[in-house]
């Protein structure tokens, strides 16, 4: 078996910044780009978190990723920065692999520098953020079940969804996180669309009159028995959709074995035409 090539040297290196060439040209970003901001704040309040991505080319490097943090850097007087030496030469592809940190991975970060001694006035200073963000960061997960946080984890979760689910029993909670995930819709509406659909009992507090623009309250309770017959219904489905999908792999196969059979073709185009068609067109499904 080859053994696996490595994306990066295995050691990091310190690297003067004036040997660090940079791809593109980043013109006035403290006007333009938002994220700059935070990115300078932070390695002024923290340092460097991340290092820079290059690549070796003679006696310099070609900076392959992190082309805010060196300007940031540079703007801040620093000299030389650690760096990863990538021996990858598709630098077009390091943007495309960084993906947004999910608001539940955020706030395990933002919990873990708190009890690391950071206070939330630095951390918010270093992330550009206000102290608020900071503090409801810290309590996004209060009252949520731990199966609920460890499904949502690394979804990209609107914060006011989650805290649409804190209105809910956990075993609501749960059925409303399978729906999210089922679905791949992890918006505030939809979870919304969801509460307005919760029978009173599963509610936290069911007093509290639910708001449902322009619906009125026979509508709001024909709602809730459609949700909890969806939700039966979809639970039915998830059930047996395993043995379903195999028993469809199966009968796809030997339908295509049957149609790749030339006399078997033959007949059933001649004699049973509508039969063949549908034949073809489960043949040539792919199957997910």
């Amino acid at each position: 078996m080859n053994e696996p090539t490595r994306g990066f040297e295995m050691e990091s290196i310190v690297l003067p910044l004036d040997q660090i060439l940079p791809i593109r040209l980043i013109q006035d970003p403290e006007n333009k780009i938002s994220r700059y901001k935070a990115i300078r704040s932070s390695i002024q309040e923290v340092g460097l978190v991340e290092p820079l991505i290059v690549s070796r080319s003679k006696d310099k490097f070609i900076l392959v990723d992190g082309h805010l943090r060196l300007h940031a850097m540079k703007s801040l007087g620093m000299t030389e920065a650690e760096c990863l030496i990538s021996t990858d030469d598709e630098s077009f592809t390091y943007n495309a692999r960084i993906s947004r940190l999910a608001p539940i991975q955020e706030h395990k970060m933002i919990l873990k520098a708190v009890k690391d001694g950071l206070t939330p006035e630095r951390i918010a200073t270093a992330l550009n953020l206000r102290v608020k963000d900071i503090r409801d960061s810290l309590r996004l997960l209060d009252g949520i079940h731990e199966e609920v946080a460890d499904m949502l984890k690394d979804k990209q979760v609107a914060p006011g969804a989650i805290h649409g689910l804190k209105k809910v029993t956990a075993v609501r909670q749960i059925e409303i996180a399978e729906l999210m995930v089922s679905t791949n819709t992890f918006t505030r509406n939809y979870v919304d669309a969801l509460l307005i659909g919760t029978p009173k009992h599963q509610l936290l507090n069911p007093q509290e009159p639910k708001a449902a623009k322009g619906m009125t309250v026979e509508e709001i309770a024909r709602l809730e028995e459609e949700m909890e017959s969806l939700h039966t219904d979809f639970k039915a489905i998830e059930s047996t959709y395993g043995d379903n999908m195999l028993n469809l792999t199966v009968a796809r196969s030997y339908v295509k074995k049957l149609l790749d059979n030339t006399k078997v073709s033959r007949f059933l185009k001649t004699r049973h035409e509508d039969l063949f068609s549908e034949f073809e067109i489960l043949a040539a499904k792919e199957l997910l």
